[in-house]
């Protein structure tokens, strides 16, 4: 609107912020206000509103359709063996140690052994191999990137993982709570 309803700048100064940004295009106040009690901009103007309006409409309804499918996504947790689901845990957590070097070339990997694991330590890695290796949680995040209402849609995912894994075995119920917690969610809304 400002270049149909103003055409040229008055005046063109040098970014303040940035000197290699396209130049500040400056307009004398005289000039904006007379733009601003034109029939043209007020047509414009009303055009500007509809399109918001419609904008804000569809990213209404595609948040809708975002928190339907994860609400509507079932999260099935297998029940494994106390041994079993032991085991696995401390291999997931060592195969996750492993690939931290190509995040961090700092890092070393330390492997863990059930003998050497802290009961904390354990049911943390229990959860997380649950919710990363057994769940669709990492399939489910990754199709919410760039959608509208992401994080909501994500908060309710991770509610609902963190739910079925405490159902599934409740003697992880603590540490899923304590893990929504270090993620910043509180308890469920009331």
């Amino acid at each position: 609107m400002v270049h149909q309803l103003l055409g040229e700048p008055d005046l063109l100064r040098t970014n303040p912020y940035f000197r290699t940004a396209p130049r500040t295009r400056l307009y004398r106040v005289e000039r904006i206000a007379a733009a601003e009690r034109s029939d043209e901009f007020r047509t414009a103007a009303a055009a500007a509103l509809r399109r918001s309006a419609a904008a804000r409409a569809a990213a209404a309804r595609r948040r809708r359709e975002v928190l339907a499918r994860i609400a509507a996504e079932p999260v099935d947790v297998p029940h494994l063996a106390p041994e079993r689901l032991a085991a696995a845990a401390v291999e997931h957590r060592n195969h996750r140690d492993r690939e931290r070097v190509y995040e961090r070339s700092d890092h070393v990997p330390d492997p863990a052994t059930l003998e050497n694991a802290e009961p904390g330590a354990l049911a943390r890695w229990k959860v997380n191999y649950l919710r990363h290796g057994l769940t669709r949680y990492d399939e489910l995040l990754d199709g919410l990137y760039g959608s509208t209402g992401r994080a909501t849609a994500e908060e309710l995912l991770r509610r609902k993982v963190y739910a079925a894994i405490a159902e599934a075995y409740p003697d992880l119920a603590r540490e899923c709570e304590q893990q929504l917690r270090e993620r910043g969610f509180g308890p469920p809304p009331s």
